[in-house]
């Protein structure tokens, strides 16, 4: 028995804010900003744009890809930090929006690394055989979650979604091996606060705040973790660096991805990128990037991939696929 994606599906914002855009905004310059992350331009939402229409509309290009209906879904498992509402969940939303009637729904919060969690959970309800065809989305809508007059902070991010549809076959392949891992101990490293405690014993009067992270923090932990989860797969399957064909990175930084290339003597070139265009889009980034694969033809059937994303929590993790 396999369990594997058949399909995948994105979108991005109309709109796009290239760094010299934001040069008007805060204190920053397009050379300052590349050097530093290598992000040229994001996507970022208009009014209607939201995370539910985002995941909507790559819902409805991974299942068009997949060649099957909504009506065939089990589940829909939504990856956000940044849904449009408490209640309904994005993936009930999603639900209602495309037709899935028969779906069972819900959200996850794994930050960065919540597609790749919402994948794992994805091929345990089908290994468990509680669900055969699974819509997993990635859907953020991080520019409302900035602070705008934070050069430190709002160059990095943009909005978007990805989505895959996961399901299980008689053939060989699919997900070999998964690692994961969190330590909630640092993760004050990078926060997204809600609103305070409000009730007739307490009233914090504190505002919504916005993302706050500590990046030498962070990217001293993501060129730790990764290079060391991804050899724990290898390791673990007893895979040969050399046959992984593609290294699926969450797209946060260059420097990063630079980084993590280096320190398992992989060429650069295996690990695809596309943050220069989109920046770093959380949970969307990694099924934005396998949806550009699979639809410019660089994915064939057999192929090895290794899948990884770090964020906040802190949260890790790293899984081998055949496609």
């Amino acid at each position: 028995m396999a369990i594997r994606i058949i399909g995948t599906g994105s979108y991005l914002p109309q709109k796009v804010a290239d760094n010299q855009f934001l040069s008007t905004i805060v204190d920053t310059d397009d050379e300052w900003i590349r050097q530093r992350t290598g992000i040229k331009e994001r996507h970022l939402s208009s009014g209607k744009e939201g995370t539910t229409y985002m995941a909507t509309h790559a819902a409805e290009a991974a299942l068009e890809n997949a060649g099957i209906t909504a009506e065939e879904l089990d589940m829909i498992i939504v990856a956000t930090v940044s849904a449009d509402t408490y209640v309904p969940s994005t993936s009930c939303s999603v639900q209602g929006a495309i037709g899935a009637i028969r779906a069972t729904c819900f959200d996850l919060n794994a930050a960065c690394s919540g597609f790749m969690f919402s994948l794992n959970t994805a091929y345990a309800y089908i290994e468990m055989g509680m669900a055969k065809t699974v819509l997993v989305i990635g859907s953020e809508t991080l520019s409302r979650e900035v602070d705008w007059s934070d050069r430190g902070s709002c160059i990095l991010f943009g909005d978007g979604a990805g989505a895959a549809v996961i399901q299980q076959d008689d053939g060989e392949g699919g997900l070999i091996a998964s690692v994961t891992g969190s330590d909630g101990s640092q993760g004050d490293v990078l926060t997204c606060k809600g609103r305070g405690i409000q009730n007739p014993f307490h009233n914090s009067r504190r505002r919504k705040d916005y993302i706050r992270m500590d990046g030498q923090a962070v990217f001293r932990f993501a060129v730790t973790m990764v290079p060391r989860c991804i050899k724990q797969i290898l390791k673990k399957t007893e895979t040969d660096v050399e046959d992984i064909k593609f290294f699926v990175l969450h797209q946060a930084n260059v420097r990063i991805i630079e980084l993590i290339a280096k320190r398992l003597r992989v060429d650069l070139d295996r690990f695809p990128m596309n943050l220069n265009r989109y920046g770093n889009t959380s949970s969307a980034s990694i099924p934005i990037l396998l949806d550009e694969l699979n639809r410019n033809g660089l994915l064939e059937r057999g192929d090895k991939l290794i899948l990884s994303g770090f964020g906040g929590g802190l949260t890790w993790g790293a899984m081998l696929i055949i496609w």
